[in-house]
Formats: C-alpha cells, structure tokens, sequence
C-alpha cells in the first residue's frame, strides 16, 4: 500500500488565518479561511482560490489543512471560501450552480487581486462541486485568473451529474439531495460569528430548499441543466485546464470531452481512483497529485519554465483484467498516454451480436430477441459515484448477468486494449410508450468470472434529444444508440468480451413507470470498441503522494458502511441496504481537536422493488447530522421517501433539528412531480 510523506520543511514558512470577512458589492459576506506565506508580506504571491459550499470550519477541514498547506509552503496564498449561504457566510443557498454562485466568485477573485500580499494572477481549484464552478468561473473570463484545476467534475450538469444519467432519474439524487439537507441544516459557529449564528440558522432552515424535489422538477435537458454546463460554449474557456478524473469516480467522461473540444492549453490525468483528490487516490495507485498541481501553478501563474505541460496530453491508468470484487483496494495495470484526447492512438473496431454470440462479423441469421429483465436487475451494480469506501466496486456480474441476454466472444489470441467510449447501436420496437436499454461490457476470465468494465443505457423517449421527450409508437422500430462510459481497459489473453443488454437497473435507477417489452432486430445490433493497438507505457504522474502536516483531529469511533441485500420470497421483493455508522463515507466519528468541534453523521439507504411491478419500488433515505461541542450541540435527523405512480412520482419527509436535546425546527415535504 502507498504511504504518503508528510513534509513539514518547505520553501515558505505559513500563517494560517482561521477566519476572516469577504464584503461583497450587495454587503454579503463570505467567509474564508486563509493560509498565507510569511514571505507575501514583502514579495506579493500568486493566489489559489477554491470556492464550494461544505464548511471551511468543520466540513473539509481534514483535507483542506494538508493540502493548502502544502501549496503555500511553496509560495502561493490558498484562500478556501465558504459560498453564499453555506458555512459562516451570510445568506441564503437556494441551489447548486446558481448565476449568484458565479458572480460571488467573480467579486471574490477581484477582492483577491486586491490583497497587498496578491501579485494579481489567481488559479482556482476544486473537487466536484469546486471543480464544476472552477470551469463555470473560468467560462466568465475574469482577467485575473490564469489557469483551473478540476477534478472530479462533468462540463454536462445533466448528462453527467448525478441527477439524471442517459435521460434516466438517479436514485442518487435523493440520496445527494438528502446529504445536501443535513449540510445546511447546520448553523454557523458562534466562536467565530458571535451571537447572531441562531437567527441565521433558523432562517436558513426555513428557507431551505427541498433539494431533490427541486432537481426532480428538470426531467429534460432545458435551460436549467445548460446553465453551467460549460460543454454549451467551449471557446468561453479561455484560461489553461489541468482536468483529473479516477474510473471509480462516475465523472470520468467529462476530461474525455474537455480534453477534445477546449481550445486551450490542457493535460488530463485519469486513474483508477473513485471520488477523492489523488493524493489519498483508492483504489491504488494514488498519486503525488499535489506536486502536480504545484508544477501547473509554477507554469501558469509564475511563469516558470517547467515540465507542466511536457509529455503526452492525456495520461491514463490502462487497467489490467481482474477478478471482480466488492473491494477492491489496489487497481492492476499501467499508466499509457494519448496526444490527441480519446482520438489518439484509437480505431473503432465493431462486433456483431447474434443469438448468444458476440463475433468479429455480421451473421446473416443473427435473428430477433425479446428482452423484459425483472426489475432487481442491477442488485450487483455497486455504486454510481465511488467515494473510496470498500463495498462500492460492482462484483462478479454472474447474478446480473442471470437476468439479461448476454452475448460473448470468442477467447482472445492476444491482449485487447480500449481506450475512450464504446458505442452500441440497435434497431428495436417496444410494447410500452416509456422504456429503457442497459448496456453492459464485461470481461470474461476463463473460469467464468464476469468483470463489469463499463456500461450505459438510455431513456428511449429521449431518442430525440434530451431536450425532449417523444413516447415510443409501440411496435415502431426505432434505431437506438447507446454510449457507453468512457474507460482503459486492457483484455488478457484468454478471457471473452461480454455484452449484457437489459431493460432495468435497479437501485441504481429509478425504475420506468411499466415493465416494456424490446424486440431487438440483431441484424443491427453492432457494438463499436475504441480499440487501442500499441499503447504508449508512460511513466506517468508523479508516484508519491505527499502533503503537508495533517489535520489535528482525534476519531473518536471509527466509521463502517455495511452493504447487504435480502429477498422476500412471500412478496417477490427485493431489499438493498446501505448503512454508513459514523461517517457516510466511512470517516467515523471524529474531533477536531484544535477547534473542539465533532462531526457524527449518519445514513441508511433502504431501496425495495417486487421482481414484477415497477411501481412497487421504494427508497427510504434516514439520517442523522451531530456537530458540536460543550454547551453547542446540534442533531438533525432527516427520514426521507420516495415512491412513484404511473404519472408521478411522489416524494415526501421531515426534518427535525435540536440544539443541546431540544427540539428547535420540524419542517415537512410532500411532493408529487410529473415523470
């Protein structure tokens, strides 16, 4: 396992500022936390912004401390600010990605600039939600910012979010909406807001948005997903792109796309990792991201000549077949390199479906198939977005693999590597108006092992574009073409390709409102592999992970997240359970000992489909959100559920939020959104 080296010399000796005031033009202030190099006060520094919205106090302190610290012992001032209505900052947040969210910035990064300890270039950083607004801010062209990190992150709000996916809803955006609801039921810290923290936590409760209704609300691609989404204009980008991705993570298709469509000088790391910055990458091999990051800074905002931007422009972990596991803590394989995003180095070879077979030809008596999969196909899905917790890596596909039609090729006489997106297209017609195709690509060992390497599906109302929705004509033929998730994947010798196609994926997707029927004319059916013949090995990134000294913080019990399915066989009901103790991604119960502050929170996920009716799925999401310290002790317990109908679906809960054991806030939701 990969050790990462905690330095504690560095160029600069650092002050870190806990908490300080940013005024904006309308007189909201946004808190910030400030690590500044002595030597700023005599030599201006670049600055690093990094701009989200999960408390600079307690929230990402433990990753906050060893990064930031890192990059201003190495000359840069790291100003981590807390958005508009989220930790200590005034307001209220009413949404993610707002236009407000983008112009705060802008004024935050002005306010920068006008530091005395600034020289006036600024890079803004971020993971996820501060790698989404990273290239929302860049597309703005504020003068002052010179380059962007992101990671983690999608150019597409609705086609790589995790709210829809392939026109279909995510079960995850209940379970991010729920998470979303326990974060801001928090209230500022009076220790450093002073008496008005209990106002403004109330009024923040009461004007709280109910997060997954309000996602729910944009089943189509409309303007409120191209908002933010950056892939609408690319030229808007004008400042150069260091894009990171991990394939655990479920975001990884977006550094395809900036790497081919922005116009700007780019590089693109892609691992193995889920959704953590790479430094702490699982599965392993992590990486010494912040030495990366440190060598872009130096390029882009001092003006170094340095090995940034040598070598080729996309460097991915090629990874090596292996036997399918729910934990999966080291990924096989080798860095390799493409020049020219996903169409270096690449051809698209195509494979023929026939009855069973997938083959290097077309099959004149391919024939016709119906597919109807019961709706508890998925169960072996693992999770949408890996956070680096074991249990999250989908296992061996046999089971899944039981309630769909599978096709195989033959062994292979030598290894195959893929780089970029399969692509599988078919002519079919359905029985019902509303239906979906699954796809999946597995690998196959010779002792039957079935190893999931990617997949994808579609809503088949959306033929037309996801900017619509169009009923199918039962018994129509429709031509349907599914992309696949982005992937490097090398086949051993010996093992088989395996597509698997399906009508269903539950839990990982809200089921659609019938059981529809697919007749699939496999004469058509074709499915294109970016096939990779000589990979470039590369040494790739720099191996060892490093960072600054770590947060002062003691875990008072540690986390677990057990995983578990069970059947009822009197009801034909399956049940999913996810259940977090101590920390949603495992982290645990833990206290931040320089602030004496903890953190406990909580979730349990219980998702139940009958094998036979899609409307008897359910989604119980209950949690519970502890902060605090003697005298200050804060609990919200949120119990949220979710249901459908053939026209609807109906999504309700409560929260109830108490300060030192007495109940302060109950608030309750109720909605039903039209499919």
């Amino acid at each position: 396992m990969t050790t990462k080296r905690i330095i504690t010399e560095f160029p600069h000796s650092v002050t870190t500022i806990e908490h300080l005031w940013i005024k904006l033009s309308d007189g909201t202030r946004l808190a910030a936390r400030l690590w500044l190099p002595d030597s700023a006060a005599d030599q201006p520094v670049p600055a690093i912004l990094e701009y989200i919205p999960y408390r600079k106090r307690d929230g990402t302190r433990t990753r906050d401390e060893p990064m930031h610290g890192y990059f201003a012992g190495n000359g840069y001032a790291v100003v981590r600010v807390d958005m508009r209505g989220s930790g200590e900052s005034d307001g209220l947040l009413a949404d993610e990605y707002l236009l407000q969210e983008q112009d705060d910035a802008l004024e935050v990064i002005e306010w920068i600039t006008q530091q005395a300890w600034c020289s006036g270039n600024v890079g803004m950083m971020g993971k996820s939600w501060g790698g989404f607004n990273g290239l929302q801010v860049a597309a703005r062209r504020p003068a002052a910012l010179k380059a962007v990190i992101t990671v983690c992150s999608t150019d597409d709000r609705y086609a790589d979010d995790i709210h829809y996916k392939g026109g279909c809803l995510l079960n995850d955006n209940l379970w991010w909406g729920g998470i979303m609801l326990a974060y801001q039921s928090r209230p500022s810290d009076p220790a450093l807001v002073g008496e008005g923290w209990y106002n403004e936590w109330l009024n923040r409760l009461e004007n709280m948005p109910f997060f997954p209704a309000l996602w729910m609300e944009h089943p189509l691609r409309d303007r409120y997903w191209q908002h933010g989404s950056v892939c609408e204009d690319w030229s808007a980008i004008q400042c150069p792109v260091l894009a990171i991705g991990g394939w655990a993570d479920a975001y990884s298709n977006a550094v395809f796309r900036l790497m081919d469509n922005l116009q700007v000088p780019r590089r693109a790391i892609i691992g193995p990792w889920a959704h953590i910055y790479p430094q702490d990458g699982t599965p392993e091999p992590a990486i010494g991201f912040l030495q990366e990051a440190v060598q872009w800074w130096d390029h882009w905002l001092k003006g170094e000549q340095n090995a940034a931007m040598d070598g080729p422009m996309v460097q991915a972990w090629l990874q090596d077949s292996q036997p399918p596991s729910a934990q999966r803590p080291v990924s096989k394989g080798q860095w390799v390199g493409f020049d020219k995003g996903t169409a270096s180095n690449v051809t698209h070879e195509p494979r023929w479906l026939t009855r069973g077979q997938l083959n290097a030809h077309p099959d004149a008596e391919a024939g016709v198939i119906s597919i109807c999969s019961p709706q508890n196909h998925g169960l072996m899905a693992g999770e949408w977005m890996g956070a680096g917790v074991l249990g999250e890596t989908p296992p061996d596909q046999r089971v899944d693999d039981g309630n769909a039609e599978i096709f195989d090729g033959q062994p292979l006489a030598e290894p195959l590597s893929i780089f970029g997106f399969p692509q599988f297209t078919v002519e079919l017609s359905s029985d019902k108006p509303a239906a979906m195709l699954y796809v999946r690509l597995s690998d196959v060992s010779p002792e039957g092992a079935v190893n999931r390497v990617t997949h994808g599906w579609l809503n088949l109302s959306h033929l037309q574009g996801h900017d619509k929705s169009v009923p199918l004509v039962p018994g129509q033929k429709v031509r349907v073409p599914v992309q696949l998730d982005g992937i490097a994947h090398r086949f051993e010798v010996g093992h088989r390709l395996r597509v698997s196609l399906a009508t269903t994926y539950w839990p990982m997707i809200w089921p659609m409102p019938e059981a529809a029927t697919l007749t699939l004319d496999l004469h058509s059916a074709q499915l294109s592999l970016p096939v990779c013949h000589q990979p470039l090995v590369i040494d790739g990134p720099i191996k060892e992970p490093q960072s600054a000294a770590l947060t002062p913080q003691t875990v008072l019990t540690q986390g677990r997240v057990d995983r578990s399915i069970s059947y009822d066989f009197l009801t034909d009901e399956w049940t999913s359970v996810t259940n977090g103790e101590g920390g949603v991604f495992g982290e645990g119960v833990y206290r931040f000992d320089d602030i004496d502050t903890t953190v406990d929170h909580n979730l349990r996920r219980e998702l139940v489909v009958g094998n036979a009716d899609p409307l008897s799925a359910r989604y119980l999401l209950t949690q519970t959100m502890k902060i605090g310290r003697e005298g200050w002790q804060i609990e919200a317990v949120i119990t949220l559920e979710m249901r459908s109908d053939l026209t609807h679906f109906i999504v309700s809960g409560d929260m109830v939020v108490s300060l030192n054991g007495e109940e302060e806030f109950t608030k309750y939701w109720h909605e039903r959104i039209p499919r």
